[in-house]
């Protein structure tokens, strides 16, 4: 984190420097959380009301008491004070992480949480085509967890190490049965004859955010999509192949180095509503 981060703890503001957790924490000794990552731009949180749903779903699959000030209006205008207070305003990318509050081994004393907010300065992804391999070492597991982040963090670490060893710009992620899940941080899509295809969540792949707004673009131009339950072979028949996620839009060239086209006007108008 950058000098001077100003945080947003349990609703309080304070400085990096001062933020201490007991030993007991939760989210240190359990993972007993979840996290939410928003990109500001322009000074406005994107997505925003897309978040706040997927705030409560991970809440209510483990069993936390979100308290209200997250689910209030002005929660909003709190985090875009925040930027401003840490020089995010005009591109930033802001962290929510949640966790359970209490002492207690496996089993907790209470659901009641703590929470806390970091927002950060960023730099614009780059729109570049990416290359990616197939993961070898890890496989998604659907769950009551796995539609949103932060219980299966360490899966996700795992998989950003293979990217880095075979110095590839992101991975593949197969479930257990081998069908095609997601990439380390994005969702995957494919275009094929005017239809647009997406890993279903069985495959265990998270929920994004901008895979609903995909499904929701679909629906309001009356394209179809399908979520489906694919192996890696029927990807390199598509017309264009591409990650989604909060951060945009990339199109994948390469898949196990094999080169894939991509040009599809289907995926440009939906690059260019989303973007």
């Amino acid at each position: 984190m950058q000098k001077n981060l100003i945080l947003l703890y349990n609703g309080q503001l304070v400085h990096e420097e001062e933020l201490l957790f007991p030993l007991s924490n939760r989210a240190f000794q359990y993972n007993d959380g979840f996290f939410e990552t928003v990109i500001i731009q322009n000074g406005i949180l994107r997505f925003w009301q897309d978040h706040k749903e997927r705030i409560q779903e991970a809440a209510k699959a483990l069993k936390l008491q979100l308290p209200q000030q997250i689910l209030a209006p002005a929660f909003e205008d709190e985090l875009l004070k925040l930027a401003g207070l840490n020089a995010a305003t005009a591109y930033g990318r802001l962290k929510l992480k949640v966790w359970r509050s209490g002492a207690g081994l496996y089993t907790p004393v209470s659901n009641a949480v703590e929470w806390l907010v970091t927002v950060q300065p960023a730099t614009p992804p780059d729109i570049k085509s990416i290359a990616v391999s197939v993961c070898q070492n890890v496989r998604t597991i659907h769950s009551p967890l796995s539609h949103f982040k932060g219980p299966n963090a360490l899966l996700y670490v795992l998989a950003g190490l293979e990217k880095k060893e075979q110095q590839q710009d992101d991975m593949l992620l197969l479930s257990r049965q081998l069908y095609v899940s997601e990439l380390v941080s994005s969702n995957i899509f494919w275009v094929k004859n005017d239809r647009f295809y997406t890993p279903a969540l069985d495959t265990g792949c998270v929920n994004g955010i901008m895979r609903r707004n995909i499904l929701r673009f679909c629906a309001s131009e009356k394209i179809k999509i399908d979520q489906v339950n694919y192996q890696v072979e029927q990807l390199y028949e598509a017309d264009a192949v591409f990650s989604a996620n909060v951060t945009g839009i990339k199109t994948i060239s390469h898949l196990q180095s094999k080169e894939i086209y991509n040009k599809n006007k289907l995926l440009d108008h939906l690059t260019s509503v989303l973007s």
